[in-house]
Parts: C-alpha cells; sequence; structure tokens
C-alpha cells in the first residue's frame, strides 16, 4: 500500500491530477481560478458573498445587508430581500429555455422510469401548493413529510416552500416513536405520507406507521394527513383528516402565486441524532441556504446543461434536500430520482442505471461502493466492468470519510481512471459541501477532502481554539459565518450555542465536531473521525477512521468499524467489527484471521494501533439509509445489554452475532 503513518497521521502518497480536458472546460479552472475566489472572499468578505447572491438568485426585493453579526452565533443573512426557494427552482427554468427539458427521470423499483420536464414539475408543485393552501395550511406552519424517494416527494417538499411552510422530511425508514417525537417537536400541522413504499421488491407501509405515530398521543397540532396512492395497498383512513393526493390536486389551479419570504424565512427543519439520543431540529434559512446548494452544483459537481446528474441519497437526509430537491432544480439540470436499492434485483442495479440514462455525475456513499465491491468480487458479472459507464465524467462521494482502497476501487473500476472524484466533506448543519475537491482544480488524493470551498474559513484547532500546525492533528472549526449555516435548533437555542459555538471556543468558532489534520506539504485536510469517535490508547490519539482504513486495505476485508471501550491499563482499548469478502469464520479460524488483521493494522499503522479484539460479522448495524450505527457497537463492546431503540436498524439480528469476540 502506498501510504505511511506517522504519529501526525495518515500520509496518503498517491497524487490523480484531473484530466486537462476536464480542467479546460470547468466552471472553477485550474488552482489560479480557485485562488482567486479565494482572494475575493479574503479581500472582502461581504463583498464575496452579495456578488454571489445577486448572481445566482432571483430576488424579489433586492437585500440591504449582507451580514448581520450583532447577535452572534445566530447570524443573519441578506436582511431585507425576499425571494422564493420555489420560484427559484421552478418559474426560472420556464424562461430561461428550459421549460421542456427533463427535470427528473424517475427510476422506480421495478425498473419503470418516468421523465418529467420542468413544465410538468412546476405544474405538479403548483397543483400540490394550491392544494396544501385549500386545507388551510399557510407560511410559518411546519408540516412533517414521511415519504420514500418520488416525484411527489420533491413535488411536496416545493410545494411547501412555495407557500412559505416550513417543511420537516422525516425518512421513511424511521418507527413511529421517532415519527411522533419529530411531529410533537415542530409542532406539524399536517403530514404528508404514502400508502405504502417499494423497495427490493418489497411493500413496506407508511400510511399504517403515520397512524401509528399519531395514536401514541400528543400530536393534536395535526390536522390532515395527505396520503399518495403509490402502492394501491390497503390502508386505514380517518374521516375528515385523511385525504389522497389525488382528491386534493383534482381541481387546483396549475398557477400558485409564490409567498415571498425574507431571505431568513426557516425553509426545513431536519431532525439529527444527538449524543445525548433527543433529536435535535436543525432549522435552515431560505435565501442563504439555496445560495450555497446551487453554488455547490456549480463549482463541486461542474455541472452542466448536457448532464445528467444521480444522487442516490435518500430525501429523508440532508443530501437529499441540498442535492436532489433544491441544488439540482435550482441551476437547470436533469437529475434521476432512484426509488429501489443497490442490490435489487442485483448487485449492479446502480451500473445498469448509469448505463440506461447515460449517467454523466454519480454522487454516492462510501457504505455503498464498499459493498458493491464485495457483491462484485462474490459474483463477477455484477461487476462494473460488464457494464457501459462510458457517459461518467464525474464522481462524488458523501457521508463519510471514503477509505483509500475503497477510492482506488471507484475511481479505476467505475470511473476507468478517466473521472475527478469529488470527497464531499459536509453535515445536516452546513447545509452543503464545505472541505472537497474542485474536479477541475485539485490534485485529488485517496481519503483526503483536501481543501476547503472558497469562502469557507475552516482550520484546525486545540480545545482551546488555537490553531495547531500543518502534520499534528486537532478539531475541525469554521472561523467566519457563512450563508448556508444552521441558524439554531428548533425550540432549543441554548443546545444550538453549547452544541456548535462553544464557549471553549470564543463562542463565534463553529464546532463541526470531528477531528481533522492537514498535510504538512499540501495543506490538504483530512477527516479522522468525531471527535468523540477519537481512541486514547496509552495516551495516543486515534481517529476510528484511520484504523478502519487500514483494515479495509487488506484485501480479505469487505468492511470495518472500530469503536474503543475502557481498558484498565491503556485507558480505551480498541475493538474492531469486521465483514469479509468471505464466509464468516467461527472457531479456530476465527481466531488465526483476527490475529492476521491484528499484525496487519500494527504494519500499517503501528503496534499501539492494533485492535485488542476482532469480531466477525456477515454485516455490520446499519440504518436503511446505510448508516453504521456505532452506538450500538460501542454497547457490544462494552458487553452492555442494548437498550437503545433498534426499530431504524436494517438488520437487528446481526446484533446477537457480534457479540461473539474471536
Amino acid at each position: 500500500m502506498s501510504s505511511t503513518t506517522t504519529q501526525q497521521g495518515p500520509q496518503e502518497t498517491r497524487v490523480f491530477n484531473p484530466p486537462e480536458a476536464f480542467v479546460a472546460q470547468a466552471t472553477v479552472s485550474g488552482m489560479d481560478g480557485y485562488n482567486a475566489l479565494c482572494a475575493e472572499a479574503e479581500a472582502d468578505y461581504e463583498g464575496f458573498w452579495a456578488r454571489l447572491a445577486n448572481e445566482h438568485l432571483s430576488w424579489q426585493t433586492p437585500f440591504t445587508r449582507t451580514l448581520n453579526e450583532d447577535d452572534a452565533p445566530f447570524y443573519k443573512w441578506f436582511e431585507g430581500g425576499k425571494l422564493n426557494v420555489s420560484y427559484n427552482c421552478l418559474d426560472r427554468n420556464l424562461t430561461n429555455g428550459n421549460a421542456d427539458k427533463t427535470a427528473i427521470i424517475f427510476e422506480a423499483d421495478d425498473g419503470k422510469s418516468v421523465n418529467v420536464s420542468y413544465t410538468e414539475l412546476h405544474e405538479k408543485v403548483c397543483k400540490f401548493a394550491n392544494g396544501l393552501k385549500s386545507r388551510g395550511i399557510k407560511k410559518g406552519d411546519r408540516v412533517i413529510i414521511y415519504m420514500s424517494m418520488s416525484v411527489e416527494g420533491v413535488a411536496a417538499m416545493q410545494a411547501c416552500a412555495r407557500i412559505g411552510a416550513t417543511h420537516s422530511v422525516v425518512f421513511g425508514g424511521f418507527s413511529a416513536k421517532s415519527l411522533q417525537e419529530r411531529i410533537i417537536d415542530a409542532g406539524a400541522v399536517a403530514v404528508i405520507t404514502a400508502d405504502e413504499q417499494l423497495r427490493g421488491g418489497k411493500q413496506l407501509p407508511l400510511k399504517a406507521i403515520v397512524d401509528e405515530a399519531l395514536a401514541l398521543g400528543g400530536c393534536d397540532t395535526i390536522k390532515d394527513v395527505i396520503v399518495y396512492q403509490r402502492t394501491g395497498g390497503n390502508v386505514g383512513f380517518t374521516e375528515g383528516r385523511d385525504i389522497w393526493l389525488h382528491d386534493l390536486v383534482a381541481d387546483q389551479s396549475a398557477d400558485c402565486e409564490p409567498e415571498w419570504v425574507d431571505a431568513e424565512h426557516p425553509l426545513f427543519i431536519l431532525y439529527t441524532s444527538g449524543s445525548t439520543g433527543t433529536p435535535k431540529g436543525v432549522q435552515h434559512s431560505s435565501g442563504g441556504y439555496l445560495l450555497w446548494a446551487a453554488l455547490t452544483m456549480k463549482w463541486s459537481f461542474d455541472i452542466k446543461p448536457g448532464d445528467v446528474y444521480w444522487c442516490t441519497a435518500d430525501i429523508g437526509w440532508v443530501t437529499g434536500h441540498s442535492y436532489i430537491a433544491y441544488g439540482p432544480t435550482a441551476v437547470g439540470a436533469t437529475q434521476v430520482i432512484f426509488e429501489g436499492v443497490p442490490t435489487y434485483p442485483n448487485a449492479g442495479r446502480f451500473w445498469d442505471t448509469v448505463a440506461k440514462h447515460k449517467v454523466s455525475i454519480f454522487y454516492t456513499a462510501p457504505t455503498a461502493i464498499r459493498s458493491l465491491i464485495k457483491a462484485s468480487d462474490v459474483d463477477p458479472k455484477v461487476h462494473p466492468k460488464n457494464y457501459d459507464l462510458s457517459s461518467l465524467r464525474l464522481l462524488g462521494t458523501v457521508g463519510e470519510p471514503i477509505n483509500p482502497e475503497a477510492w482506488m476501487w471507484y475511481y479505476t473500476q467505475v470511473g476507468g481512471e478517466r473521472c475527478p472524484i469529488v470527497d464531499t466533506f459536509w453535515q445536516t448543519e452546513t447545509g452543503g459541501h464545505m472541505i472537497t475537491p474542485l474536479p477541475g482544480v485539485t490534485p485529488m488524493v485517496p481519503g483526503s477532502c483536501t481543501l476547503p470551498l472558497p469562502g469557507i474559513m475552516a482550520a484546525i484547532v486545540d480545545e482551546a481554539g488555537v490553531d495547531v500546525p500543518n502534520g499534528q492533528g486537532g478539531i475541525l472549526v469554521v472561523k467566519r459565518p457563512w450563508p448556508s449555516m444552521i441558524r439554531t435548533i428548533w425550540n432549543n437555542p441554548d443546545r444550538f450555542k453549547t452544541s456548535y459555538f462553544p464557549d471553549e471556543l470564543g463562542g463565534k468558532m463553529y464546532l463541526a465536531g470531528d477531528g481533522a489534520i492537514r498535510n504538512k506539504d499540501t495543506g490538504y485536510f483530512t477527516i479522522t473521525g468525531r471527535i468523540d469517535d477519537v481512541l486514547n490508547v496509552s495516551g495516543h490519539r486515534m481517529g476510528t477512521m484511520e484504523i478502519e482504513s487500514a483494515l479495509v486495505a487488506n484485501p480479505l476485508v469487505a468492511e470495518a468499524a472500530v469503536v474503543g471501550r475502557p481498558d484498565d491499563t491503556t485507558g480505551e482499548s480498541i475493538c474492531a467489527f469486521v465483514v469479509l469478502k468471505q464466509a464468516r469464520p467461527t472457531g479456530d479460524d476465527a481466531k488465526k484471521l483476527a490475529l492476521e488483521l491484528r499484525n496487519w493494522v500494527g504494519k500499517e499503522i503501528g503496534p499501539i494501533a492494533k485492535p485488542k479484539e476482532i469480531r466477525f460479522g456477515d454485516n455490520l448495524p446499519k440504518t436503511r439509509s446505510g448508516k453504521i450505527m456505532r452506538r450500538l457497537l460501542r454497547v457490544l463492546a462494552k458487553g452492555e445489554t442494548i437498550t437503545q431503540d433498534v426499530s431504524t436498524l436494517e438488520n437487528p439480528a446481526i446484533l446477537e452475532q457480534l457479540k461473539e469476540a474471536s
């Protein structure tokens, strides 16, 4: 492996330059282009953002103040300005030559596809918005959206934005209890859902879970439940409260005047899991959020009029907000919206869909990539080389750091060594990409998100907020506010301040909650894991991501998750949960392989990084969106009984298997 590790962190030596042809046509072209934007932001920060906001958004009333820092950290952007997010995403495309352009290619679970033009999407959203108004839903109301991936899901979000209602999308895999908690916290007046969702050839309930959530009590603010008929499945109906979407929009006008709102008007609330277990309602604005979604579509994805773009995320996550519902429509892109799962009807589904729709920009999660590496090792017929992926020109990753070996597979086997990879670091709270290679600018290093985007003042500091030198790990912060940042935690401004702008860092510096390190020579950022995922073994601080990357670099390993557990001798010891590319070993075979992997990690990183314990599983505990539930692994590592809710897990049975140590 072409990487070495020092006490200062991993040093990956492989470098891949963007193709010259790509650089020549890129929106941000070459390091000179990048440096010019950064210099503009440094010289006149407010002027930089004001220029971009005026160039990339349509304002009904111009803003009079770019940034208000008087009540930091409750920053306000583009004060005095009024706009409408749906207008910017849809109406503009009816007059700029995109009216007949395909906005959405809907790829259904069963493989059937439907194209929806911008004119058709505008009409669908307007009828939906008028239907919401007919039920008394208005500006400032909160609406819960509990739907699977669909054109109707995006239309629901845009319809809320059009009338000034604040939406909160809840992932369709969450339990009734999780849904109830979010309804209560948001004080929602309506729920938009579907009868059922289709995933992997199965019909899964949505409306029944909504009914169960409302039956739990405390949801008295809900007046309406609007139901999209996806499968025709048999569902219960409550007279006066429930209405079919097709009945709601049947007689509505295809025109709906947008509600012009202040730039700071809450566009959406999106709940994330907190370290306390209580969901945090991350609140985003309208103007600043949309500006960054549009800009990063142009900068990070280099979106062009002829591109077919595909983000495989779900609208229940922030990626589905910024890079499905809002970013692509704000720039008039054609995008694929995918209902299914990457392994149905087989693990070649992603590659088949890329070939079918001539996808040119593909954006997915490292978890998905690693699972497809494993699948193609088991069944060579689903290897990317068996599909025509020649339409691809740009690849991206999102959700977590990608380990170098998965990056290399993605680069060589999917992109054919011709497609730049944008390894995007960002969070629900940031609203959009923060640190990422720009595809026409940045020499790429596997596993590194490289450099901050222009205008993002990222830094690495110690616990006192003092900058640390390159090559030394620390805490990732952003020193200046930026337009798409979280505005507050819904109903909990104190938690917002203590979580993201702690007094220990001066109260004005955004705390990302991640550890990071910058390369001594290039200044490139590498995310080393959550701060609470930094292990302290015998006084040595190590990010779990570093150890996971070392394990996955072993040719036998498909996936790994590392957690710490208390140790009387070393303070913390390392426990690794490993999924192999072959059958799970047991007995002496497991012990022998565990020893081999410990020695492998010792060789890759150093003896201090050897896992004290390795447990093998057929897979790892994941949510239905593919996120590894590391908090459950920490409980298992300690030998404690799991008492947390596991209803959001796709595979709860795996927990029993992972109790066994090798």
